[in-house]
């Protein structure tokens, strides 16, 4: 396991929700939030690249709102196009943001326009939309209204161009349930939806058997705690998932990497992040095209941290969590 920060100074006080893509074969992209602190009006989504997976740029401004302030940016290359899609959210709160997106042709180099999403879509929360085999986007998004969470699924056979909206994907006994979903791949075609929850007080999980269109209700993992923290997973080259979370019911420490043999039927603990005291939170993860995993994630709301692992780092994963 290799761990370093993306940056040691910056030029911002607070930065979060850092999100992670291969642009390139062994280059990558990372951005996050930062300003103030989260929700000031200053707050801007910040991006650094990296040519060879360890050494990372200077970050620089890459989206923003004068006065308002930013939110949750997902980086997404787009299989087809090989486009990078870069989705981020502006205004005073997740109650009251807009979703956006820019578009790169040329691997994050350079971006075109910003465009606001079509009414009603704020597009990915917080997690990487998912690709399927024949070509169409699965986007993970969620409402966190005053009082009633929930997760949909924001659909587009067409690049990202286009969107058509499934759900709400929600806990039948909470309204105040789950968002920031992400998605996994089993091996025999279905898909399962892993979520934050909010009065749960673990992660919850939903499954779909027609590529996304519906979905079953979502159940908690007693396995899985969860306190109310943001999530992240990715479905292995091999068929294995690995979740990122934080393994506890109050703070967000630990932060630890969750492992599944058997399509999330069961889950050992592979590899603790971080168990200092602190906030080690809103990880993002992906596996690249040489096999190495790729984690980013919140250290201490001060730095970005990047953390690289081999597959055989996984196989000594302890007993089934319980």
């Amino acid at each position: 396991m290799d761990r370093r920060f993306i940056f040691n100074v910056a030029p911002f006080n607070a930065c979060h929700a850092s999100t992670i893509v291969e642009s390139e074969p062994d280059k990558y992209l990372a951005a996050w939030f930062a300003g103030t602190q989260e929700g000031a009006g200053d707050v801007r989504i910040w991006l650094s690249s990296s040519a060879d997976g360890v050494n990372w740029t200077q970050p620089d401004v890459v989206a923003q709102e004068p006065g308002i302030a930013c939110w949750n940016p997902v980086l997404f290359r787009e299989r087809k196009s090989g486009e990078i899609i870069l989705y981020y959210k502006i205004g005073p709160s997740a109650q009251a943001w807009s979703g956006f997106f820019r578009r790169s042709k040329d691997a994050g180099k350079t971006w075109g326009e910003s465009y606001i999403m079509p009414a009603g879509l704020i597009g990915p929360s917080k997690n990487k939309p998912l690709q399927l085999d024949d070509g169409t986007v699965l986007s993970p998004t969620s409402v966190e209204s005053y009082r009633n969470w929930a997760c949909w699924i924001d659909r587009s056979v067409d690049g990202c161009r286009n969107w058509t909206r499934h759900g709400p994907i929600y806990h039948p006994k909470t309204s105040q349930g789950v968002s920031q979903p992400a998605l996994l791949k089993r091996r025999d075609g279905s898909l399962m939806l892993l979520a934050r929850s909010r009065t749960i007080g673990q992660v919850c999980a939903a499954t779909s058997r027609d590529g996304g269109v519906t979905w079953s209700a979502v159940e908690g993992i007693s396995a899985l705690p969860n306190p109310n923290s943001g999530i992240d997973a990715v479905t292995l080259a091999d068929g294995r998932h690995l979740l990122v979370y934080n393994p506890t019911h109050i703070g967000r420490t630990p932060l630890a990497v969750a492992l599944s043999n058997d399509d999330g039927a069961t889950w050992k603990q592979a590899v603790v992040l971080e168990n200092e005291p602190g906030e080690y939170s809103y990880p993002a993860i992906i596996q690249a095209a040489d096999a190495t995993i790729h984690i980013t994630y919140t250290w201490n709301r001060t730095k970005i941290r990047h953390v690289t692992l081999e597959p055989r780092e996984l196989s000594a994963a302890e007993a089934p969590l319980r």
